[in-house]
């Protein structure tokens, strides 16, 4: 038997405001005038330009052109307005929100598409270069195409061989697909299409000049020594091969500077992305100035010619079906302007009001640059001081980035957690890191620190750490260990 029960639940959703608001907020300044740019395109209601709009009803009765009454002249003029060139028939009423800065129907544009050769094109380009049959030429692709973004082929060769009898229908050998490999491997950039980071290096280093003896004794390091090169045990090397410190360490300095990611990860020609600051701090007579990059306060104003359509529908006594299903697609931009400009106004008091919070919160640092004065700082704070769902903050901390007169920061980098000092003082991971950073940076190379002996320093200087939280830090900072550390 069936029951019918009635329950009640609380649920939140947010408005479309809310909405528009919230994916404008984590946009960075970069990507804001394209989303402007988006709008415009798709809002005729919406202008570039200083706000001069009033609202409906404060307009003068008589126009520029000297009309008594222009209510009735605008009226025929929407009248004439094709709703079809506007109006999706399956979707009238709301404002048609976006996802991460694409339309809903994106589908339906047309969007460029940048151009940039890529690694395989560029390879695919000297393979035509060599003198190969049909056959040779399809073997010669299927490589080119198992090479990673790296630059190297880590599939083994007989499982190229397989790759080959099953998709293209063709018999062949490893031998025969290694030969072709090899050819391949003289292919720029050098050290492309080795198996290993060995033969990777050995590749480029037997691009050098082979008369010199600092390159001579690096090809044999590399192909006699080079566990022991991995894990820098310089000493063996030498027993071993019997070079000089001096002959060891110019054989060493030819091979670091050799590059073993040849394939630069997908592209040969990239292009050069730079970082936009979202926020100016300036030091102005000891005082600390904060201001929007000016791309993020753009001037933008409702139409003046649909604002005074709407008007002109109030005063008209003519009020048909098809004028009100015009005049509420207007409406419907109209509110959509509106509340794109009162999103984007929004957006800006936000960041400027959390800007200022993280400024006063790191003074110090903003005046003189010292990393060491930076304070314990968490998401939560920042939220506390403005009033603000630590959400909020996130979205504003995230991807956004500040200059200063001491360079370029993301937001993410003062915010760190806290640990305590001998004295009772919490100071911030950010000073931490920098004093063992300092440590590291002036240690004898040739006998570098371990993580216990970097953990006493510190202990010493006042910090009470951990050794696993001083190799997290160490991990953090992309330094190596001590051993990967020693130098000649």
């Amino acid at each position: 038997m069936q029951k019918l029960n009635l329950t009640q639940t609380l649920s939140q959703k947010l408005s479309p405001q809310q909405i528009q608001f919230i994916k404008l907020l984590q946009v960075p300044t970069i990507e804001l005038a394209s989303r402007i740019e988006e709008e415009l395109e798709s809002n005729p209601a919406l202008e570039e330009g200083k706000d001069e709009y009033e609202e409906p009803g404060t307009y003068e009765e008589e126009d520029s052109l000297g009309n008594e009454e222009y209510g009735e002249e605008n009226i025929d003029s929407m009248e004439e307005i094709n709703l079809e060139d506007y109006i999706n028939k399956d979707d009238v009423s709301g404002y048609k929100m976006y996802g991460d800065g694409l339309p809903v129907d994106d589908e339906e544009k047309e969007m460029p598409i940048a151009t940039v050769e890529t690694l395989v094109d560029n390879l695919m380009d000297q393979l035509g270069y060599l003198r190969l049959d049909e056959r040779q030429t399809i073997i010669g692709k299927q490589l080119i195409g198992s090479i990673d973004g790296d630059g190297y082929i880590r599939r083994e060769m007989e499982a190229v061989v397989n790759d080959l009898a099953f998709a293209q229908g063709i018999e062949t050998t490893a031998e025969e697909v290694e030969s072709l490999l090899i050819k391949i491997q003289h292919f720029d950039p050098p050290g492309i299409a080795a198996r290993d980071l060995q033969e990777c290096l050995v590749l480029q280093i037997r691009r050098k000049n082979q008369e010199e003896p600092k390159v001579k004794n690096a090809l044999k390091v590399l192909m006699l020594c080079f566990e022991e090169f991995k894990k820098k045990h310089y000493t063996k090397i030498q027993k071993k091969l019997g070079l000089t410190e001096s002959q060891l360490k110019d054989a060493i300095q030819q091979i670091i500077r050799l590059n073993p990611k040849p394939g630069g990860y997908g592209g040969v020609y990239s292009k050069t992305q730079y970082l936009t600051p979202d926020f100016i701090v300036k030091e102005v007579n000891g005082k600390l100035e904060v201001s929007l990059n000016s791309k993020n306060a753009p001037d933008l104003k409702i139409s003046r010619s649909y604002a005074e359509m709407l008007d002109a529908y109030d005063k008209s006594k003519k009020k048909d079906k098809k004028l009100r299903k015009t005049v509420t697609f207007v409406k419907q931009k109209l509110d959509a302007a509106k509340w794109f400009i009162d999103a984007i106004k929004q957006r800006q008091e936000t960041l400027l009001k959390t800007m200022n919070a993280i400024v006063r919160y790191q003074f110090d640092f903003f005046l003189t640059g010292d990393e060491s004065k930076l304070k314990p700082m968490i998401l939560k704070d920042i939220a506390q001081e403005i009033s603000m769902d630590i959400s909020t903050v996130s979205r504003v901390a995230n991807s956004k980035a500040v200059q200063t007169d001491f360079g370029l920061y993301p937001l993410k980098f003062f915010f760190s957690e806290s640990i305590s000092t001998e004295s009772g003082e919490d100071v911030s991971s950010k000073e931490v890191k920098y004093k063992l950073k300092n440590i590291i940076e002036q240690e004898d190379k040739r006998k570098p620190l371990s993580d216990d002996k970097l953990e006493k320093l510190l202990k010493l200087q006042g910090y009470n750490i951990a050794r696993r939280t001083v190799a997290k830090y160490r991990e953090q900072m992309n330094i190596p260990v001590a051993r990967l550390r020693k130098e000649l």
